[in-house]
């Protein structure tokens, strides 16, 4: 066994590179105890190098704010993330290319895409693990692809090393992006940087973005950037943002739909 200050180097470095590690992950990969894991990251977190969260730690400093479990998105906001799903999903047309981004709103997207049963012959390519599973039942009408990568498990998703290499290679019709703030300065923006680096290349890919994201992200600003406004061709969220909040970003030219709750039940 490494002694503890080699161990607690090794230990924060995972959880850096993961953006999330679990204790039960840890300590199968230190070959230590739970017990061990959980004394380690008390000790990094005192020296300010981790932040603990319930089930493991995150790393501190790399996100302004603690940034939520897919499974704990999915709860909140859930009738205005499926009215902007059902609404997003009617941009797609067969025959075209989507990239198709990670989060609970575009899972919802992935899961009103499926339920269109007009589309055929769309290539969904994406870097969520939750989604590409959410999208199988469409299959043969869809093609799916992941990107690969490393997985990052908190959303589930594949991160650099390796996820933005296959995104070099193509150029879709589509990206439909997910992101954890919107910003007339800022432009979209995201909690978590390993992330934010594949949103941006999916920005860069793509013919057409759209960005789909409820408003309680309108007005926030994180510390990744994934896109600026005149990158983005239009905005969906739900009707609780307000016009006065909207003014902005519709004066700044970026295209704004609002969609009703009463679209979903």
């Amino acid at each position: 066994m490494d002694a503890a200050p080699v161990r607690r180097d090794r230990m924060a470095a995972s959880v850096a590179r993961r953006g999330f590690a679990r204790v039960a992950d840890l300590a199968r990969e230190l070959g230590v105890s739970e017990v061990t894991v959980r004394t380690d990251l008390a000790a990094l977190e005192s020296e300010e190098r981790v932040t603990r969260v319930h089930g493991g730690a995150m790393p501190r400093g790399l996100v302004g704010e603690r940034e939520s479990s897919l499974e704990q998105s999915r709860t909140r906001l859930t009738r205005a993330k499926r009215a902007i799903a059902a609404e997003t999903a009617t941009r797609v047309r067969s025959g075209e290319s989507i990239l198709l981004d990670v989060g609970s709103t575009t899972l919802a997207v992935a899961q009103a895409l499926v339920d269109r049963t007009d589309l055929d012959e769309v290539v969904i390519v994406t870097n969520g693990l939750a989604i590409a599973l959410a999208l199988e039942p469409a299959i043969p009408r869809f093609t799916v692809v992941v990107t690969g990568g490393t997985v990052r498990s908190l959303q589930h998703s594949l991160v650099n090393p390796l996820a933005t290499t296959l995104l070099d290679d193509v150029r879709v019709d589509l990206a439909i992006l997910g992101a954890t703030g919107i910003d007339v300065a800022a432009g979209a923006t995201n909690v978590n940087l390993p992330e934010a680096e594949v949103k941006r290349r999916m920005v860069a890919s793509a013919a057409r973005r759209v960005l789909a994201a409820d408003s309680s992200k309108i007005g926030q600003v994180h510390l990744g950037r994934v896109a600026t406004l005149a990158e983005l061709d239009e905005l969906i969220t739900d009707e609780a943002a307000t016009d006065a909040v909207l003014a902005p970003l519709r004066a700044a030219g970026l295209s704004v739909t609002t969609v009703a709750l009463s679209r979903v039940q």
